[in-house]
C-alpha cells in the first residue's frame, strides 16, 4: 500500500521493447535505499516491481496490460520525470490517503493556472470515474495524493502548493498531457456494498 506522498521525481534513463514487455530504467535518489530485486515501487501512481537495481537506478518491466491501463505508452521516454514512492512501512506514519497503485483510468490535463509559486491544475477524467470524485475528496494524480478543490461538468480542479511542484513531475504538467488517476478505494467499496444490498 502507498499513501500518495511522493518521495522524489526520478528520471527515465531508457525504455525499450523486449519481446512482449517494455523494459524501463529509472534513475532515482532516496528511493533506491532499501530497494531490492522484487521490491514494489509506485511509478507515477502505478505499482511496479524492481527487476534490477544498480548504479543509482532501477529497472522495471511493463506488460501490455499495464501499458493499456496507464498513460505510460507514450510518456516513458528518456529524460521524462516520474513520481516515485516506496510502499508504506507497517510502523510508518499515514500522511496521504489509501493509494493502492492500481490505476483506475487515464485523465487529460485541461489547464494549468499559475498562481504565483503555486498552481491550479484542471483534469478531465474518464466519464466512468466521475461518480467517485467529490469536492474535498481524495484523488491520486500520477501517484500524488491531492484534494479535489473544485468540480465542474467533465473536469475537476486541484491546488498544487510550491512543495508539490518542487518534488513531483507535476511541475512539468501542460494542457493535453495524460496522467494516471486512482480514485478513493473507499468510495469503490461503498458502491460495491450498496450494489450488493440494493441491486442497483
Amino acid at each position: 500500500m502507498f499513501t500518495g506522498i511522493v518521495e522524489e521525481a526520478g528520471s527515465v534513463v531508457s525504455a525499450e521493447r523486449r519481446a512482449d514487455v517494455l523494459v524501463v530504467r529509472i534513475r532515482a535518489g532516496c528511493v533506491i535505499e532499501g530497494l531490492g530485486v522484487g521490491s514494489s515501487v509506485a511509478v507515477s501512481g502505478c505499482c511496479l516491481t524492481a527487476t534490477a537495481v544498480s548504479d543509482g537506478a532501477f529497472t522495471t518491466e511493463l506488460t501490455e496490460e499495464t501499458l493499456r491501463r496507464t498513460s505510460f505508452a507514450d510518456r516513458l521516454k528518456p529524460g521524462r520525470l516520474v513520481n516515485l514512492e516506496r510502499p508504506m512501512r507497517a510502523d510508518g506514519r499515514f500522511e496521504g490517503h489509501i493509494v493502492q497503485g492500481h490505476v483506475d483510468g487515464v485523465g487529460r490535463i485541461a489547464a494549468v493556472n499559475k498562481t504565483g509559486t503555486a498552481a491550479e491544475l484542471w483534469v478531465e477524467p474518464p466519464a466512468a470515474l466521475s461518480r467517485y470524485l467529490v469536492e474535498k475528496g481524495s484523488v491520486a494524480i500520477d501517484g500524488v495524493s491531492l484534494t479535489i478543490a473544485s468540480l465542474e461538468p467533465g473536469r475537476f480542479g486541484v491546488a498544487l502548493i510550491p512543495l508539490t511542484l518542487q518534488l513531483t513531475n507535476l511541475r512539468q504538467a501542460s494542457p493535453g498531457d495524460l496522467v494516471n488517476l486512482e480514485v478513493d478505494v473507499i468510495a469503490k467499496y461503498v458502491e460495491r456494498l450498496l450494489h450488493e444490498r440494493t441491486g442497483k
